[in-house]
């Protein structure tokens, strides 16, 4: 045990050090609608950015699809970025933003479920291998690298069959946010008792390990709003770069995804015109969890130094992520949209209107879809899964 707090304490004194690497400044440190004051809080600094759930590469795992790889090093990194997204909108969901992790203290249930749900087990709904393999359906073959839009358009197709989180996953298209379009899918009725009773399952029990016990039920279902964006061509371009940082200031925050070509990075925060980020190019072994539930968590928390890069070195492409739990965090949301991203800009970072556009198809809120099984018949494959679905979605026409 004392070796154990020996190599925590230096690890706290390792990013303590770093820590006073930061230049001499009264700026503010922003992470994810949090902010911070070196000269005042460096110890809440700390335990604000190893709260964040780290997911990264990982080894040893079942074979993706039973003959794929075991590992996704040197390939997933932007779907580990992806998962570390969405996991800060499940703790937001489930724990709060305020929820603090700390080393060797016993945690809630609600995040050991969390956590679960990102495990490298193809049972899981959010693992390495749930992912990948719906990336099929976008085009991405298993252990190709994926872009931002990518791994939100995945993320937005998985979120169908969690039905413990019941989120609501929009993925902005054209640089436009939907305000109506949004509140028609989280106010969207829940499906009726006998669909549910009728729902694929995902692999073998991805969905049932994340169903709601408690039941359907009616009301703003939280919302996980994705916004793809391109913000140059070769090169960010600095009429953004305001815009981009006031984006971390929200409330609502959950970063951005992006980094450079083929090098994925979760950005949490900024000081100045420097981002700080996690990154996933760790490669970690497979962690399983135990027979009680629970989950050896100590390498799902970064306690190394946060990194930082300059803002202009960020490739263009990027997506940014707003969790809204209630409709009135969207309201407000939309309120700081129009008054600190849209003001008295010439050239937008993205829109926020109010109706859709009439000259798009019609906005219909994503299904899961379904089909008659005997409750013995299990789909050992999103391949397939996503066959079913494109049949669902001609059907529906």
């Amino acid at each position: 045990m004392e070796s154990v707090l020996s190599r925590y304490e230096n690890q706290i004194t390792i990013l303590s050090d770093y820590l006073e690497e930061f230049p001499e400044t009264d700026e503010p440190v922003w992470i994810l609608g949090r902010q911070h004051h070196l000269n005042t809080d460096k110890s809440k600094l700390l335990l604000d950015i190893s709260a964040r759930l780290w997911f990264t590469y990982r080894r040893k795992f079942s074979p993706i699809g039973g003959t794929g790889p075991s590992s996704d090093a040197g390939w997933g990194c932007m779907l580990r970025c992806g998962q570390m997204m969405l996991a800060q909108a499940l703790i937001c969901r489930h724990l709060g933003r305020d929820w603090q992790w700390e080393k060797h203290k016993k945690q809630p249930e609600e995040y050991h479920r969390i956590l679960r749900c990102f495990l490298d087990r193809k049972d899981c709904c959010y693992s390495i291998h749930q992912m990948a393999q719906m990336g099929v359906g976008e085009g991405k073959s298993i252990g190709e690298w994926f872009g931002p839009n990518t791994v939100a358009q995945v993320l937005k197709k998985l979120a169908l069959f969690d039905e413990w989180n019941s989120l609501a996953v929009y993925v902005s298209m054209d640089n436009t946010v939907v305000i109506e379009d949004i509140k028609k899918m989280c106010w969207s009725p829940p499906q009726s008792s006998s669909a549910a009773h009728s729902s694929v399952h995902l692999h073998r029990s991805a969905l049932g390990r994340n169903k709601n016990t408690a039941g359907f039920c009616t009301g703003w279902k939280p919302l996980l709003l994705i916004i793809p964006l391109r913000l140059g061509i070769n090169h960010i371009n600095p009429v953004y770069i305001d815009a981009f940082k006031e984006c971390f200031k929200m409330p609502q925050s959950l970063g951005a995804l992006g980094g450079k070509p083929n090098n994925a990075y979760y950005f949490i925060g900024f000081l100045g015109n420097e981002l700080i980020y996690l990154d996933p190019h760790t490669t970690q072994s497979f962690v399983d969890s135990e027979e009680n539930g629970t989950v050896d968590d100590e390498s799902f928390h970064c306690q190394q130094a946060p990194h930082r890069m300059k803002i202009m070195n960020l490739d263009p492409s990027v997506a940014l992520g707003f969790f809204c739990k209630e409709e009135c965090d969207f309201d407000n949301w939309c309120s700081l949209v129009q008054k600190e991203i849209l003001k008295q800009q010439s050239l937008r970072m993205f829109e926020l209107v109010q109706k859709h556009p009439p000259h798009w198809p019609p906005f219909i809120p994503p299904t899961k879809p379904e089909v008659t099984t005997t409750g013995a018949e299990l789909i050992e494959s999103t391949d397939k899964l996503f066959e079913l679905e494109e049949e669902f979605e001609i059907l529906t026409v």
